[in-house]
């Protein structure tokens, strides 16, 4: 987002995204999401906003419990999702701007939000969240890190497809910017197979890093009451932050 180029992944290497992160193991994860959207909406949750939906990992867990509508500012991750979730409302559109002229019983924002560099453009999603929230709607957002959690790391993964033609594997290397203490860097490595032909390709993520601080004000200013949501996934402490919202009356 602003001067920085689109991470590749969400354009010609968009093909290959279920075989970094497999919609399957998205499961944990989108269950507590769903109940948090429910616990904090004042009144049933039948109707679900996701901005910056991405390939459609969470939403195809989601789409069980509520009527989803997603949106991304990628056509090829769009592409994807609707691979994945035929059955479900695609729209195009940037998080900080789209406006669909409706309102649903729940906003949700996931890691898409990393991408947001600046308060501005932050503040500015929030606006869409409220635009879109029904009186006593849920929203609920989450970063990867907010600056409190952030800590340079190291991890690698990847799948093959259910046919065995195709394969990824990657390296993932998260630092600070040198250059700018509201930022960090995701380097990605990735070997991609088709066949039994190999290549490496590389990947640059820019994304914002704010203070918990930051996301608590800007929230309570666009009209959010927030609740702050510590997860665990397997009984292990994740070490990130949630931002379980409703709107204010």
């Amino acid at each position: 987002m602003n001067s920085v180029d689109e991470p590749r992944l969400y354009e010609e290497l968009a093909p290959w995204f279920h075989l970094l992160t497999s919609p399957s193991h998205y499961a944990e994860e989108a269950e507590l999401y769903g109940r948090l959207m429910v616990e904090k909406a004042d009144g049933p949750v039948s109707t679900v906003l996701e901005l910056g939906s991405g390939g459609g990992n969470n939403a195809s867990h989601l789409k069980r419990h509520f009527t989803l509508t997603l949106v991304d500012r990628s056509p090829e991750m769009l592409e994807l999702s609707r691979g994945l979730n035929p059955d479900v409302e695609h729209a195009e559109g940037d998080m900080r701007s789209i406006r669909l002229d409706r309102t649903f019983d729940a906003v949700f924002v996931h890691d898409a939000i990393a991408y947001i560099l600046t308060e501005e453009d932050l503040q500015a999603v929030f606006e869409t969240a409220l635009a879109h929230c029904r009186p006593g709607a849920s929203a609920v957002f989450v970063p990867d890190y907010v600056t409190e959690t952030f800590k340079p790391r190291t991890s690698h993964g990847g799948h093959d497809s259910e046919d065995g033609q195709r394969g990824l594997r990657y390296v993932e290397w998260v630092r600070a910017d040198p250059f700018d203490q509201t930022r960090h860097v995701v380097d990605f490595a990735y070997l991609i197979r088709e066949g039994e032909s190999v290549r490496v390709e590389h990947d640059r993520h820019i994304c914002g890093l704010f203070p918990k601080e930051t996301w608590l004000r800007r929230l309570d200013t666009t009209g959010f009451d927030v609740d702050v949501v510590e997860p665990a996934f397997d009984d292990e402490p994740a070490g990130q932050i949630v931002f379980a919202c409703q709107r204010k009356a």
